[in-house]
């Protein structure tokens, strides 16, 4: 069996002079979280659509726990566990009846009620989609994706509407399926979430990978950290690459405490914003270009 759940190479997706997704390439170790970052219309979605195998590629080669999913069989599908962009619409079946039919498609079931339980519905299992809010829809079909104890699992933005204690709870489930060896493909807006969640974070701009790494490798990307304080009435706020050897100098120059001293490093987010500056620009100067 290979070590990776997924491979992909050159992976090419195009709506007529559009391309949606262009060029990526990409492995995803198995037992691994990865997380797929990138702003609206990035070309995420359509990515995790076509390893999903809900839609076909324009080129580029794909393997997802060894087979092309343009070529998917039931067994593969037994396999896998796919929430997409989508909730839970109207229906006649309940919460909990939804996933006591979900769970007859597949040999090895989990638990209706703990699955319940794990996306934090106990109390809604009686419920049907239509009378849940956005957010436990949403949950819902967090329970559905995991229903058949899958081997891989790709989740489209799963905490979209999900309160802050509804997000901790899928946190913990998450990390519970990390634990028995399953594979997750999440993409988030949420910065936090990746950076708790992923053993690695790839992030898309325009349908290109501009950056694939740890989370710490990724915040390591950003040299300066910022110094603040303040003189007065005025707010000091200075970049450096040395914050010790500056704070240094600094007291060196005040006699006894500086007011409101802080030291503080770059985040996961000011390095994602500051990629996906550098793509936008890149595209506009390279549109320029074309133009002329």
């Amino acid at each position: 069996m290979s070590d990776e759940a997924i491979t992909v190479t050159g992976l090419r997706k195009t709506y007529g002079t559009k391309n949606a997704v262009d060029g990526i390439d990409l492995e995803v170790h198995r037992g691994e979280v990865f997380a797929l970052l990138g702003p609206n219309g990035a070309g995420k979605s359509t990515a995790v659509e076509i390893l999903g195998g809900f839609r076909k590629r324009s080129g580029g080669d794909v393997t997802v726990l060894g087979v092309d999913p343009a070529r998917p069989t039931r067994q593969w599908r037994e396999r896998l566990g796919v929430m997409l962009q989508s909730t839970s619409g109207s229906s006649v079946l309940t919460a909990r009846e939804a996933l006591h039919h979900a769970s007859r498609l597949y040999p090895h079931p989990r638990d209706v009620d703990e699955a319940l339980a794990a996306v934090g519905l106990t109390e809604k299992a009686d419920a049907k989609p239509q009378l849940l809010s956005g957010g436990q829809r949403r949950r819902l079909d967090v329970a559905l994706a995991v229903m058949g104890n899958p081997e891989l699992v790709f989740l489209d933005e799963p905490t979209t509407g999900f309160d802050p204690e509804a997000r901790r709870q899928f946190w913990t489930l998450i990390e519970s399926l990390r634990e028995h060896g399953t594979t997750i493909l999440l993409t988030t807006h949420y910065l936090d979430e990746a950076d708790r969640l992923a053993d690695r974070i790839g992030i898309i701009a325009n349908g290109s990978m501009v950056a694939l790494d740890t989370p710490e490798g990724l915040r390591a990307r950003a040299t300066d950290a910022w110094v603040s304080w303040v003189d007065g009435d005025v707010t000091h706020r200075e970049a450096t690459p040395t914050p010790t050897a500056y704070l240094r100098d600094l007291l060196a120059r005040h006699d006894g405490e500086i007011p409101r001293l802080q030291i503080t490093h770059p985040s996961l987010e000011d390095v994602y914003l500051d990629l996906i500056g550098a793509a936008a620009q890149a595209d506009a100067e390279a549109e320029k270009e074309m133009a002329a």
